[in-house]
């Protein structure tokens, strides 16, 4: 059920974009989101249109930011998606290697009647 973005600065290899993107999945999994619910989407940008803070809350960025949006369904607890933030830096950090620091994560929190996965349907939908 997540829907993941990761945007990146154009550049990075295939192999590269591949472990961001099993990091996030395998962590998901962690906190109990089921297998095989993969649905990521990797955005490459040039300098020009990717803008952030390099120092913003004494957080020393580098031009490696990778910038995680994660949609899911509403009821995880602050503990749960405190895990999930560790585990996803600590898999970054392992491979392909991106400091903690660079590493910026979003979690949107929705209904579960807001998804269709297909056919026109709410699959979740009561």
């Amino acid at each position: 059920m997540p829907l993941v973005r990761i945007d990146i600065r154009k550049g990075k290899d295939a192999d590269y974009r591949d472990a961001i993107g099993r990091a996030v999945y395998n962590a998901l999994v962690s906190v109990g989101v089921p297998e095989n619910d993969r649905f990521q989407v990797v955005g490459e940008h040039t300098d020009e249109n990717f803008l952030f803070d390099p120092d913003y809350l004494g957080i020393h960025r580098s031009d490696d930011l990778v910038m995680i949006q994660i949609t899911w369904n509403e009821g995880r607890t602050v503990e749960q998606k405190k895990s999930l933030f560790k585990t996803i830096v600590d898999g970054l950090a392992a491979k392909p290697g991106i400091r903690p620091e660079d590493v910026l994560i979003n979690l949107v929190d929705v209904k579960k009647e807001n998804w269709s996965f297909g056919n026109g349907v709410a699959q979740y939908a009561p």
